[in-house]
């Protein structure tokens, strides 16, 4: 800093000590009700402050807590140790399960995103509807990606960091693999379609019929 620099200098401001950065990204992140990106952190905090090394001191601070700082994807969240989830469970009048389809669609585009509806359709073996994927982006699990530069130029499917959030996921590759899945009750041992006679899932298919009623005992994640 030179001794001529003018009075709104932003260097003339000095940034607050760490401790008091950390509370400061403590008190964003317990406030606020969705995640909170680095960059809306910078924005919030006084000019000068590192939020990045707040957030890595908070984490530690946090660790073996009853709550959690956690990454999702792109952004920060107090979350509940996983060992105590059972605290936070209510029961529910009404479960609704996600049908075969649509769990199977969601799986695709989180093992092989970004990808189109066409490439869903190859590796499911049948039709996808429109109301299986308007579902999915209703809930905020899967949003639309960047177009392909192919003929036609088709819109790919990503997964959101709602559903990262939703299963606790720094990011896609922490996705769990086959045997995690059936132990979490994500998938069952019924053959894979081509095995036996899927449904077909045409695009006329209702939404009502993206939900397994509740005479079906196949197991799958409930809608948020």
């Amino acid at each position: 800093m030179t001794e001529d620099a003018p009075k709104d200098d932003p260097s003339l401001f000095t940034a607050p000590p760490m401790g008091e950065q950390e509370r400061m990204v403590e008190a964003v992140l317990f406030a606020s009700a969705a995640p909170v990106t680095l960059k809306e952190l910078y924005g919030r905090l006084p000019h000068g402050s590192d939020p990045v090394t707040a957030l890595v001191h908070l984490q530690k601070r946090y660790e073996g807590r009853g709550v959690q700082l956690l990454k999702l994807g792109e952004a920060w969240a107090f979350r509940t140790a996983p060992d105590l989830a059972f605290l936070m469970s209510r029961e529910t009048l009404e479960t609704r399960k996600l049908s075969r389809a649509a769990i199977e669609t969601l799986a695709i585009i989180a093992y092989h995103q970004p990808v189109t509806r066409a490439e869903i359709e190859e590796i499911r073996g049948v039709g996808v509807s429109r109301g299986t994927i308007d579902q999915l982006l209703e809930m905020e699990w899967i949003r639309l990606g960047r177009r392909r530069m192919t003929p036609g130029r088709p819109v790919t499917f990503v997964v959101t960091e709602t559903f990262l959030d939703h299963f606790s996921l720094e990011c896609a590759r922490d996705l769990p693999g086959l045997k995690e899945l059936r132990a979490a009750g994500l998938l069952d041992n019924r053959p894979p379609p081509g095995a036996d006679l899927p449904d077909q899932d045409t695009g006329d298919t209702d939404q009502s019929e993206l939900f397994e009623s509740g005479n079906d005992d196949s197991p799958g994640p409930e809608a948020p």
